[in-house]
């Protein structure tokens, strides 16, 4: 499934348009943990690719110019410990998908801000979802607000 968040209006901040896009129930997920062989592991990454691009496209996201990409991972059942970074690597492989898609021209940090990583209650076989906000709609103050300053105190810039 996957659905689109309307603008929405609290106070006078209008929420941009946010668009949800989950890859399949079941797909395998490629974690920070994980001791892959490189063949192995590169078939993963295209899998996830290819779903992440297929599941945009079914979500009906326009090419945007630059994102916000939260992702959150619903892992399996009986994990206790959950770190949301270990899946980096899926949620690289699934912004290469965006790419992949044309929802946006590249995945460098001019246009994509994140992967944040958030955990979501646990399903059965575990899930991908991408929430993808366009940052050409937010107001540049607003976009400060999750992008902390990335330079040292007193460092020149």
């Amino acid at each position: 499934m996957t659905m689109t968040a309307p603008e929405t209006q609290h106070g006078d901040i209008t929420r941009p348009q946010s668009w949800r896009v989950e890859l399949p129930v079941g797909l395998f997920l490629l974690n920070d943990n994980q001791r892959l062989n490189k063949w192995r592991k590169a078939e993963y990454i295209d899998l996830i690719r290819k779903a992440s691009g297929f599941a945009a496209r079914a979500a009906k996201v326009p090419t945007l110019q630059r994102i916000h990409v939260f992702y959150v991972v619903h892992p399996k059942p009986g994990i206790r410990r959950r770190d949301p970074g270990n899946w980096s690597p899926t949620a690289k492989a699934a912004i290469d998908g965006l790419v992949d898609a044309g929802v946006v021209p590249d995945d460098n940090s001019d246009r994509v801000l994140g992967g944040d990583p958030r955990i979501g209650p646990a399903v059965k076989g575990s899930q991908f979802v991408l929430w993808i906000t366009d940052l050409d709609q937010m107001h540049p103050h607003h976009i400060a607000l999750i992008n902390p300053p990335t330079t040292l105190p007193g460092a020149s810039s």
